[in-house]
């Protein structure tokens, strides 16, 4: 397949996030849910521990995987065309990966490190989450304006929740009972009840809404915005938007230190990454990355903030205690969707 190379995605609704960023190449005609896709080497038990840094990588159709310790590529993964955002199950056993130009979701075994199945899902899936209790799988489907629900018992399409505008960065609260999902074609978070797949309301954002991040106390969802160089704090309790903090040129990727004092955005416009005091509301520290970083995980134990350089093909690990880069690692063509592996 021809790919386009053009760091510009069809636009939808004329901003979603790394629409800005991504060329997509021509998408071929999705297919049918799958079983295993590809073969690989006999299960390797040393591998399975946890701490390690999985990387899409767009434009080499591949999964880095990094070992934070040593800053090294460990694996690389052949998945589908055009991987845009990867999820790693709460267990550590699954990584989930949008192909979004193939309409489908891979699923990698992180003891084998190998493929074991693909899910057909909506047109151009761009981001996806894991359910805390590690029943479903949801992926936002850009063009289609809507989130595919997956079983990850069964690997199968559960449900369709229309959502509509250009669907993007997707949280889950810690009970799993509800779902949020940023709408660049809104500027408005949709709020879905997951028992039954119901948008029950939204919630107010800035200028095309792109990535999501849930403090830890599931109190407040922090909103980076793409296209007014902000991210919003709601109060999920009274529904509400309570600050907006400037940040970088187009904020993308967002995460949120454990202990919920630290809120880091990548500001792919910028080439660095803003530190916010959720607290008082204020940027504490910029630190430079590498071109273009787009999406953005924080470690497990908040040591560490992990960021895809989507321009170096590179991975930028920041120290959260100096807020200082430690180290470059080289990975994939293209980087976008970062994710690391969850306390075991």
């Amino acid at each position: 397949m021809t790919r386009n190379r053009d760091v510009c995605r069809r636009a939808a609704a004329a901003l979603a996030v790394t629409l800005a960023l991504t060329g997509l190449p021509d998408r071929p005609q999705a297919h049918a849910a799958t079983g295993p896709a590809v073969t690989g080497p006999a299960v390797r038990p040393d591998r399975a521990a946890p701490g390690r840094v999985y990387v899409a990588n767009l434009h080499s159709d591949t999964v880095s995987v990094v070992d934070p310790r040593t800053g090294t590529v460990t694996d690389t993964v052949p998945v589908g065309d055009a991987p845009d955002s990867v999820a790693v199950s709460p267990d550590g056993a699954r990584v989930y990966v949008t192909n979004s130009a193939a309409d489908t979701v891979s699923v990698i075994d992180t003891r084998t490190m190998t493929v074991t199945g693909t899910v057909a899902v909506g047109r151009e899936p761009s981001r996806v989450t894991v359910s805390p209790d590690n029943r479903k799988v949801y992926v936002s489907n850009v063009a289609s304006g809507e989130v595919s629900v997956i079983s990850t018992r069964t690997r199968t399409v559960t449900d369709t929740i229309a959502v509509g505008g250009a669907p993007l960065g997707l949280a889950v609260t810690p009970d799993s009972r509800t779902l949020y999902v940023a709408d660049a074609g809104s500027d408005e978070v949709a709020v879905i009840r997951t028992a039954d797949g119901t948008v029950t309301g939204t919630l107010p954002a800035g200028g095309g809404p792109t990535a999501l991040a849930l403090a830890p106390d599931g109190r407040h969802l922090y909103v980076s915005n793409l296209t007014t160089d902000d991210v919003s704090v709601l109060d999920l309790r009274r529904g509400t938007e309570t600050a907006r903090v400037p940040v970088g040129d187009q904020p993308a990727g967002i995460g949120v230190r454990p202990d919920g004092r630290r809120v880091y955005v990548a500001d792919l416009g910028s080439d660095t990454v803003s530190v916010i005091d959720p607290r008082a509301g204020t940027v504490t520290d910029t630190v430079p990355v590498g071109d273009t970083p787009n999406g953005l995980a924080v470690a497990p134990d908040g040591s560490r903030v992990h960021v895809a350089d989507f321009g170096s093909d590179t991975l930028s690990v920041i120290d959260t205690r100096t807020a200082t880069t430690l180290r470059t690692v080289p990975v994939g063509s293209g980087p976008t969707g970062v994710a690391t592996t969850p306390h075991p």
